[in-house]
């Protein structure tokens, strides 16, 4: 089965990495500096000619930096083309400086109305363009809008227009996907010479809507590592290769699952099928006696096994390739015996739901996990608040990696992948949607992780491979409609990216 077309580049960059290719670029790939302005132009208006085939009528808003100065370059090229161009140039052109300054030159040359911007007049109004761009501020952007600007950007997202974004939404922080006081919202964005984590983190993805990417022709290797890596097929086919014509259900891997307090099988009963669906050998599910009746009700190969006491678990433990623990198992003293005997074993351990919560109160460093918590179980981990985690997902993820000894999988909108290993990138997932934003998808990823993990014995190719399934087949499931999107949607779907080899 094929997989995802790929259309963007896997390493993401800093902005301060894409300001040393910037610099660099007219060096090491011999052309002039201007010219990767004129490059970006010319890319963005293929970008919009693309997305809106229709359009006639294009407003331009140019900023006082090199941003603006692609926007001048853009609104020159739709003017050649024969579009109805005009720029809204938010400092006068006189004061530009360097490149900026030579693009809106020549712009102006090419006969484009450039009126300088005021907020008492409504000049979308008066254009009534059929696409606006935003080249205010693209990735320089590092304090909180005021005055003109933010008055701009407020114009842009009142103006019930398709924007098409330079670069970086104008007031989303490049770096961490903040937004600095207001930011543009944009329909499209076009990012140059490489992708930056802001169009991932924080509000990026919101504001971000298509992301396209132009490396202008310059080469996009800055000399040092990528802060985040972008989660592709590869990642699937390196853990879920073909299997041997020989294999059986022990070399697929025996999966013991741990969860289903009193009350609250269904958690323990998704993540078991999903665990089977995504390709375990052996499922095993260790519940609470009055959960087991809905378990071995709901999936006929799942093999349940009511359990009293913590005691109990040893021998399937032993026999065991690796363990989830964690869905429905309850804060009570059942589901603190079962946290206490899993943690204590020495196999390789998904860890889900209460089982965080168990571990929040707890703190350990054991090793040998994947620890997949939402932002609210991030923030107990790290005794802090969600809008902590939320301020700063890189920064949790890799501090979840180092502090607990861990394979982080922090969850939620662009999920992160991070392990305890200093010179790795963090694996970001772009795929997914928000009908996933319902009760049971993180249980079925759970289950997802913990069938990868005892096929592949690899707890960071698991948590890759497992988040990027999950996401995968959450926007197949959602193809009708997000909203009423439901966990068990996942299951069949799990079935088919699970063999794309």
């Amino acid at each position: 089965m094929r997989g995802p077309e790929e259309r963007l580049p896997t390493a993401v960059y800093s902005a301060s990495q894409i300001r040393e290719l910037e610099r660099l670029a007219p060096e090491r790939d011999g052309f002039p500096s201007y010219e990767l302005m004129t490059r970006a132009g010319a890319a963005a208006l293929e970008v919009l000619r693309r997305h809106w085939p229709g359009a006639r009528r294009v407003l331009v808003y140019c900023g006082p930096g090199n941003n603006g100065g692609d926007g001048y370059a853009l609104a020159r090229d739709a003017r050649a083309a024969g579009l109805d161009a005009a720029v809204v140039a938010l400092v006068p052109t006189e004061r530009l400086k360097g490149d900026a300054a030579r693009a809106a030159r020549d712009c102006r040359a090419a006969g484009v109305p450039i009126e300088a911007h005021d907020a008492r007049s409504d000049a979308i109004a008066r254009h009534d363009p059929d696409v606006l761009v935003d080249g205010l501020l693209g990735i320089g952007a590092d304090r909180e809008l005021g005055g003109d600007l933010a008055a701009a950007v407020a114009a842009l997202n009142g103006a019930r227009k398709p924007v098409l974004a330079l670069d970086i939404p104008s007031g989303l922080h490049a770096d961490t996907g903040l937004v600095l006081g207001a930011a543009v919202s944009a329909a499209v964005t076009i990012t140059f010479l490489g992708l930056k984590p802001g169009l991932f983190l924080g509000s990026g993805c919101d504001l971000t809507g298509t992301l396209e990417v132009a490396d202008l022709g310059a080469a996009t290797e800055p000399g040092s590592s990528p802060v985040l890596a972008r989660l592709t097929g590869d990642d699937l086919d390196r853990a879920l290769p073909r299997r041997r014509r020989s294999a059986h259900k022990g070399t697929s891997g025996r999966l013991l699952l741990v969860g289903g307090g009193p009350g609250m099988p269904g958690a323990i009963r998704l993540a078991a099928e999903a665990a089977l669906r995504s390709g375990a050998g052996l499922v095993e599910v260790a519940t609470h006696c009055d959960s087991a009746p809905a378990v071995l009700a709901g999936r006929a190969e799942v093999i349940c096994r009511p359990v009293e006491g913590a005691a109990e678990l040893d021998a399937l433990l032993e026999l065991a390739d690796g363990v989830v623990v964690g869905p429905g198992l309850g804060m009570s003293e059942w589901g603190r015996a079962m946290w206490r005997r899993v943690a204590g074993s020495t196999l390789p351990l998904v860890v889900d739901a209460d089982a965080l919560n168990l571990l929040a109160e707890s703190p350990a460093a054991r090793g040998r996990w994947i620890l997949t918590p939402h932002p609210a179980e991030a923030a107990r981990l790290l005794h802090g608040t969600t809008s902590d985690v939320q301020r700063d997902r890189l920064g949790v993820a890799r501090e979840l990696a180092r502090r607990y000894d861990a394979v982080a999988v922090l969850k939620g909108a662009c999920s992160l992948v991070a392990v305890h290993r200093p010179e790795a990138s963090v694996a970001v997932c772009d795929r997914g949607n928000p009908g996933m934003a319902t009760a049971g998808m993180g249980d079925v990823l759970a289950g997802v992780l913990g069938a990868l993990l005892v096929q592949t014995r690899d707890l960071e190719a698991s948590a890759r491979a497992g988040v990027l399934l999950h996401a995968l087949a959450g926007d197949d499931a959602a193809r009708e409609g997000e909203r009423g999107t439901i966990a068990s949607d996942l299951l069949p779907h799990l079935r088919r990216w699970a063999n794309r080899t």
